[in-house]
């Protein structure tokens, strides 16, 4: 079965490329887009098989699981066609913000799990889901300021005195606690809570001060950041997709980020 759903993400991971080169033309943008989600619907279908699952039918787990696809994939539909294109940005900071979000949450359930005294995974690993969660969680808060910001309900930027110097302070802690947490064997739950606190702390100052009209600059790096963090995860749950569909998003939202600052002249 392993070798059957390693298969099926190897065909995946290679739609997703192509879709993705077929964005770079309206023509063949709509295709390239539908393949891709196609792709992913048939990539999350074949995790339920992976051998490091294991749930029994009419599990609690497996209901939740079943429930949360049924809910995101129903709210995602409606709120997809009802937006106005004018308003798509924001859309997609909203929706860059829960991929980070997401990533963040299963780096927070593997650490909490070290810090309940479960098996630890090493010191690799833990350095691995440690970066996972600071990208996921600096992208989550991040784009959630961005998607406040061109949805008008933060109608002005926030620069508070010494601002520069509380960044430094606040990226220099959660550096501290991030590897206090990485290496600790066992890992100590409070560290784990300031850890992310941090984290959120920071994604929201670094964005406060940035104007409107850089948002769309901003989401692309926060997109970019989204993507290298789920990579980051897909390492520590030993998942090819997540592994494959990271590094792609990653470098292809670097590549966006880049050429859209040289065409905006940031």
């Amino acid at each position: 079965m392993s070798y059957i759903i390693d298969a099926v993400y190897f065909i995946t991971a290679a739609v997703f490329i192509i879709g993705l080169k077929q964005m770079s033309s309206p023509v063949t943008a709509h295709r390239g887009i539908v393949w891709a989600g196609i792709a992913m619907v048939v990539a999350s279908v074949a995790t339920f098989g992976a051998p490091q699952i294991a749930f029994e039918i009419g599990s609690i787990n497996l209901q939740l699981m079943l429930v949360a696809i049924l809910v995101g994939s129903v709210v995602a539909y409606i709120s997809a066609k009802r937006v106005e294109m004018t308003d798509m940005p924001q859309m997609i900071a909203m929706y860059n913000g829960m991929g980070g979000g997401a990533a963040a949450a299963i780096a927070a359930v593997e650490l909490v799990k070290l810090s309940a005294g479960a098996e630890s995974h090493g010191l690799t690993i833990q350095v691995l889901a440690v970066l996972g969660a600071v990208i996921g969680a600096v992208s989550f808060s991040g784009s959630a300021i961005a998607f406040a910001k061109l949805q008008g309900i933060m109608k002005k930027t926030l620069r508070l005195p010494l601002h520069q110097v509380i960044n430094i302070g606040l990226f220099v802690a959660t550096c501290i606690f991030g590897y206090l947490v990485a290496t600790g064997h066992p890992v100590n739950f409070n560290y784990v809570m300031i850890f992310f606190a941090l984290a959120i702390v920071l994604g929201v100052m670094v964005t406060l001060p940035i104007g409107g009209a850089d948002m769309p600059v901003v989401i692309s790096l926060f997109n970019a950041l989204t993507g290298l963090a789920v990579a980051f995860e897909g390492f520590v749950l030993n998942n090819a997709a997540m592994i494959i569909a990271g590094t792609v998003v990653g470098s292809s939202g670097t590549l966006l980020t880049q050429l859209m600052a040289k065409a905006m002249n940031r």
